[in-house]
This record gives structure tokens, sequence and C-alpha cells, in this order.
């Protein structure tokens, strides 16, 4: 279990460093900045690139919306629930730390958003708590059904990695506009313990939607996608 437990500290770690730290650090950069493009391939790749190194030891969840969701489709056992949940957000907390400290070392540093999730005034292009909870849960239930379609059986083996990350890639240019794209509520931990306040305040509803959608998923899996 500690194995286990590692690899999903180490694999959130590398979503929230690679995907956060590359829409802190890279994503404005006059003239050269990647954009709300780069963010989401830095995002999809982190995925990609830890289910590859890690997905065999721990199964690659890196975030507490999937492991539920998995939970839901009967291919999690409940008893590893809590201590996969606590890894991810204590790996996400500490990626969160590391980017901090980088960014802090530029001269002109100021937190800003942090790439932290927000909706209404803290959404990026101003959506309201609705329009955040409704994409969120969505984009979260195709997700986990992804999941549970590119690692089920009847699918070439060695393949779910690229299916997962693309998927996460496309996720990420459809929401950036709308909640800075959470679906993971370890993510959404990590960056808004560090800017506080509102994203503190607004962090309930990047708990709430994923696990929702997650869950959605998971049942609508059992009916659609398990073999009989």
């Amino acid at each position: 279990m500690f194995k286990r437990l590692s690899a999903e500290f180490l694999g959130t770690f590398w979503l929230v460093f690679g995907g956060c730290g590359s829409a802190v650090l890279a994503a404005a950069l006059p003239e050269v900045g990647i954009g709300y493009l780069g963010v989401s391939f830095a995002f999809g790749l982190t995925v990609l690139t830890m289910a590859y190194a890690v997905g065999g030891i721990s199964g690659g969840h890196f975030n507490p919306a999937v492991s539920v969701g998995l939970l839901v489709a009967g291919k999690f056992p409940a008893h590893k629930l809590v201590g996969y949940v606590i890894a991810q957000v204590l790996g996400a907390i500490a990626a969160a730390a590391v980017i901090y400290l980088i960014a802090s070392g530029k001269g002109d540093f100021q937190l800003g958003g942090f790439a932290a999730n927000g909706y209404g005034e803290h959404s990026p292009g101003g959506y309201s708590l609705t329009a955040a909870l409704v994409a969120e849960v969505v984009l979260t239930a195709f997700f986990l059904f992804i999941i549970l379609g590119s690692t089920h059986g009847r699918v070439p083996a060695g393949f779910a990695p690229i299916a997962i990350g693309l998927a996460l890639t496309l996720i990420h240019l459809v929401s950036i506009p709308v909640t800075n794209t959470s679906i993971n509520p370890a993510r959404s931990t990590g960056q808004a313990l560090f800017v506080g306040d509102w994203a503190v305040a607004q962090l309930w509803l990047f708990w709430v939607a994923p696990i929702v959608g997650a869950g959605i998923a998971g049942i609508v899996w059992k009916i659609v996608g398990d073999d009989d």
C-alpha cells in the first residue's frame, strides 16, 4: 500500500506541477507564452506520462474524483479510497508549494490567481456558478467514462494513457475559460490554499461537481459499458 500511495502522491504532484506550473510560469510570457492551448496540452501530457510511469503500481488515478468514480463503477475497493485521496491532496499541495517557490523568485512576482479555479468574477471568462457547475459535472463524467472504457479488457493493452491524456487536453481546451478547469479536487485544493480568500471560499464547487460527475459516469458505465 505504501508504494501505491507514493505513486499517487508523485503522479498528482506531476499533474499539478506540470499543468498549473505551465499556467503560472509559461502561459502569459510576452509574445512567447504558451497560452490556453499550451496549458491544455501540459495537463494532458502530465497524465499521459505518469500513467505510463506509475499506472501499473497504483492504477494512476491522481484525482479524488477518479477514485470515487472507479469505486462507484465497482473497479476500486472502498477501503483504499481515503488513503488515495489523502495522498493525492498532499501531492497537489506539495506541487503548489514548489510552483510558488519558483514563481516567487521572479523580481516582480505577484500571486494573482495562481491557476486557482473559480466562478463568477473569478472565472477567466466571467462564467456563472451554474455554468461552472454544469461544465465540471459533464466534463468529469466524460473523463471518467473514457478512463473506464480505455482501460477495459476489450481494448488493446497499453494505449489507455494516450486516450486519457488526450481527453484531459480536450477538457482543458473547452473549460479553461469557464473555471480554469478543475475536474480534480486535489488540483483545486493545492492552488486554493496558496491563494486563500475567494479561492478557498469557492473550493466547495470543485470538490462537489467533479465527484458528482464521476459518480454519474460510474453508474452509467455499469449500465452501458460493463460486460454482462
